[in-house]
C-alpha cells in the first residue's frame, strides 16, 4: 500500500486545494503517472504516482483543502487491488430455495434497523461528521449544523454542495412556519432587491483569493504615493522599427518594449538605490542586485515571475526570458523559483488599452512601475526642440 501525500512546496506554502483528479477510484496507475492537480497560492502543480498499482481510495475530493504532508489517496498493489474482486466472483451463489429466518430471529433486526451510510453520516455531530474541510467551513460560516445536512454521496461524505442545497431546501419549510407564526413575532426581512433576477455564484480560485488578500494588505500597511509622468517614445519607436527584423533574425526573438523598460528601470534603481530595497522592522534592506518582476496576466490571475540579474542581461536575453516566463505563466507551468524574490516590479496596463492607473505595490518591495498605452496626440514642443528645429 502506498499513500499519496501532499508534497512540501516551499516555506510559505502550507496547504493547497485539489482542483482536479485525473484518475478515479479503481483505475490502474503506473509510477510517474499524474494523479491530480493541486492549486496553491502561487502555482498549480501535478502530483504523480510514486508506485504502480490500483487507486483504491480517494480521501479528498475536488475543491477540498489539504495540508502539506496529508494523505489524499491510497494506491494498492495491482494484485491486492484485484483480490477483493476475485474473491467476490469466487463466492458461491446463494441457493434460490433458502429458507427465510424465523420471525423470532428477525424481530430484533426490525426493531432496530441499521442506518444507511448517508443517514449515519448525517446523524453525527460536526466533530465526527464525515465531511470535507470545505463543507465544514461553509457550514460554520452559514451556521448550519452538519448533523442536519443530508448527502447523496454513497459513502455518506458531506460536500459543499450538500450544505448549499440544505440551505435552499430549508427555506421553504421555514417560510411556511413564518407564515403561520403569531403576529407578535418579529416581521420577516424585506426581500432582496435582486430577488428573482439571474445571478451566478462562482468559487474564487486559491490564487485569486491570495492576490486579493495581499493587495489589500499592501494598501493597509504601506503609505503609497503615485506619480504620473509622460515620456516621448518617438526615439524608441524609431529604433524598434529599424531594428525589429534584423533583431529577430539574429536572436530568434522579437524586440518588444519590455527590454527597454527593464533597462531603464535598472538604470534608475542604480541612481536611486532606496527604491531597490525593502523595510524590515526599523531597518532598510538595500539590495545590490536587480531581480525585476514582470507582471503577467494569466487565466487564474496575475502572477509576477522574476527576471534574475537583469543588469547583466542583453536586450535579447531579457526579451527571451520574459517570453519564456509569460508562456509558462499561461500554461500553469511556473515553479516557485520563478516567482520568489524580486527587488522591483514592472506592470504594463497598456496591453489592455489603459492610459492611466495606480498599480499596487508588490510587497515587500517599495516601488513598482506602471507602463501604459502609447498614445499619439498633438503636444506643444519644448524650447530645446524649438531652438534646434527638431
Amino acid at each position: 500500500m502506498n499513500e499519496i501525500k501532499v508534497p512540501a512546496m516551499g516555506e510559505s506554502i502550507t496547504e493547497g486545494t485539489i482542483s482536479r483528479w485525473l484518475v478515479k477510484e479503481g483505475d490502474t496507475v503506473n509510477e510517474g503517472d499524474a494523479l491530480l492537480e493541486l492549486e496553491t497560492d502561487k502555482v498549480n502543480l501535478e502530483i504523480s504516482a510514486e508506485a504502480s498499482g490500483v487507486l483504491t481510495e480517494i480521501r479528498f475530493r475536488e475543491g477540498d483543502n489539504v495540508q502539506v504532508g496529508e494523505t489524499v489517496g491510497i494506491i494498492s498493489d495491482a494484485a491486492a487491488g484485484a483480490a477483493p474482486a476475485a474473491r467476490e466472483q469466487a463466492k458461491p451463489a446463494e441457493p434460490e430455495g433458502k429458507a427465510e429466518p424465523a420471525p423470532a430471529q428477525s424481530a430484533p433486526a426490525a426493531a432496530a434497523p441499521q442506518p444507511a451510510p448517508a443517514a449515519a453520516a448525517a446523524g453525527r455531530g460536526e466533530g465526527t461528521a464525515n465531511a470535507s474541510p470545505a463543507a465544514r467551513k461553509l457550514a460554520r460560516e452559514r451556521g448550519i449544523p452538519l448533523d442536519s445536512v443530508q448527502t447523496k454521496d454513497p459513502i455518506g461524505r458531506i460536500r459543499p454542495e450538500d450544505v448549499l442545497s440544505h440551505g435552499t431546501a430549508g427555506s421553504a419549510p421555514q417560510a411556511a412556519a413564518n407564515a403561520t407564526a403569531p403576529k407578535a413575532a418579529a416581521p420577516a426581512a424585506a426581500p432582496a432587491a435582486d430577488a428573482g433576477k439571474p445571478i451566478e455564484r462562482q468559487r474564487m480560485s486559491r490564487r485569486r483569493q491570495t492576490i486579493a488578500a495581499r493587495l489589500v494588505e499592501a494598501q493597509r500597511t504601506a503609505a503609497m504615493l503615485t506619480t504620473f509622468n509622460e515620456v516621448d517614445m518617438t526615439a524608441i519607436l524609431d529604433i524598434r522599427k529599424r531594428r525589429k527584423q534584423s533583431f529577430q533574425e539574429k536572436h530568434d526573438v522579437g524586440l518588444g518594449f519590455m527590454s527597454f523598460f527593464t533597462k531603464a528601470v535598472v538604470g534608475a534603481l542604480k541612481q536611486f538605490p532606496l527604491l531597490n530595497a525593502e523595510i524590515q522592522g526599523d531597518e532598510l534592506l538595500v539590495k545590490k542586485f536587480y531581480d525585476i518582476g514582470i507582471a503577467v496576466s494569466a487565466k487564474e490571475g496575475l502572477v509576477v515571475p522574476v527576471v534574475r540579474d537583469a543588469d547583466r542581461l542583453s536586450f535579447a536575453e531579457i526579451e527571451r526570458q520574459i517570453a519564456e516566463l509569460a508562456a509558462k505563466a499561461r500554461s500553469n507551468a511556473l515553479t516557485l523559483s520563478d516567482l520568489q524574490g524580486g527587488t522591483f516590479t514592472i506592470t504594463n496596463g497598456g496591453v489592455f488599452g489603459s492610459l492611466m492607473s495606480t498599480p499596487i505595490l508588490n510587497a515587500p518591495q517599495v516601488g513598482i512601475l506602471g507602463m501604459h498605452k502609447i498614445q499619439w496626440r498633438p503636444v506643444a514642443i519644448d524650447q530645446e526642440k524649438w531652438k534646434t528645429g527638431r
